[in-house]
């Protein structure tokens, strides 16, 4: 797919500076630019390479004036960094522009889809499900019975959506992932054994969301697990059981999540992060990376550890673990003295 100079200027609501019928078909980084491909130029440690750069076209902010001769095209812009992530976006966009339905699929009963859906080769769709407009289930992709799915929303290939869960608008699934799995409940009996408990809620995903691949969102035991709006789960993550995640909260990957766990919105979680059951993390939390929070975090708080505890109180104290061994070599010298 090509795209010239003037295309991509009309796109961007931009300049060209060169020439206008230039053609590009690839993306590239300024630095390893070569022929027939788009870059951009936003940070200014990587000016000098609009000067060496084979890019055919390079985006630069309005304001960019060279002063060296350069060979690749310009389109200037307000912002280079903004307007390459909208080029992103539009590219992927027509990329992933799909319709029909492919067979070999499965429709069950009383299904209802809207306009331009797009379902991929052995794809089941179960009974009475709702999809809306726009929406594009990708190959081998399963959704049981009683599923709705909002208009816009993307599954990639190898999805897999329980019965009875609910997915919004615009949102989007990425490869394995599952959604609506049981959730980890058993009974201990007195012989040893353990007694399922039967898992009979659901999931729901609200607007907005954005799930990473092989992450596991499991179904309530009674009521909802909640993903609220414009949440976004990185790959690999585990969310159990009746946890609501508020809105706009962001969770890197291979954080898990421990079941009835309520988190505030506009979180932040970093990676390898676990979270104990029955919490409540307040609106505006921010947790470092391989915390283990096992406490009620307030609103706004920062935390780091296992057991987790104030970031700015672990800072300090990591000096002080560092230092342990010189410390305790001290600790023997006055000993010693003493004696």
């Amino acid at each position: 797919m090509k795209f010239t100079a003037e295309q991509i200027a009309g796109i961007l609501e931009g300049e060209v500076v060169g020439n206008p019928s230039a053609e590009v078909y690839k993306l590239s980084k300024i630095e390893e630019g070569t022929e027939g491909s788009l870059t951009f130029l936003a940070n200014p440690k990587y000016l000098n390479y609009i000067y060496t750069t084979k890019a055919t076209i390079t985006i630069v902010n309005s304001t960019f004036e060279p002063d060296q001769p350069i060979t690749t095209t310009l389109i200037k812009v307000e912002d280079a960094y903004k307007s390459f992530s909208k080029l992103l976006e539009y590219y992927n966009q027509v990329k992933l522009m799909k319709s029909g339905i492919e067979q070999p699929s499965v429709i069950s009963e009383n299904v209802e889809y809207g306009e331009n859906l797009y379902l991929g080769s052995f794809c089941y769709v179960g009974k009475n499900v709702k999809i809306g407009n726009n929406v594009k289930i990708y190959p081998n992709s399963f959704v049981g019975d009683n599923v709705v799915i909002g208009d816009n929303t993307v599954l990639f290939a190898g999805v897999r959506i329980y019965s009875e869960t609910e997915v919004g608008m615009n949102c989007t699934i990425h490869s394995g992932s599952i959604i609506g799995s049981d959730g980890f409940g058993f009974a201990p009996q007195e012989d040893g054994t353990y007694s399922k408990v039967p898992q009979i809620g659901n999931v729901i995903i609200e607007d907005n969301v954005d799930i990473g691949s092989c992450t596991t969102i499991d179904r309530a035991t009674l009521g909802s697990t909640i993903i609220r709006k414009g949440v976004k789960l990185d790959n690999q993550i585990q969310i159990a059981h009746n946890v609501e995640i508020g809105e706009n909260t962001v969770i890197a990957s291979q954080t898990g999540v421990a079941g009835s766990t309520k988190i505030g919105k506009n979180c932040m979680i970093g990676g390898q992060v676990g979270i104990a059951g029955h919490l409540t993390i307040g609106n505006g939390v921010r947790i470092q990376a391989q915390s283990g929070v096992g406490r009620n975090i307030k609103d706004g708080e920062a935390i780091q550890g296992s057991p987790s505890f104030n970031y700015a109180d672990f800072s300090k104290s990591y000096v002080h673990f560092k230092n342990l061994p010189k410390i305790v070599d001290d600790l023997h010298k006055l000993k010693k003295q003493k004696n």
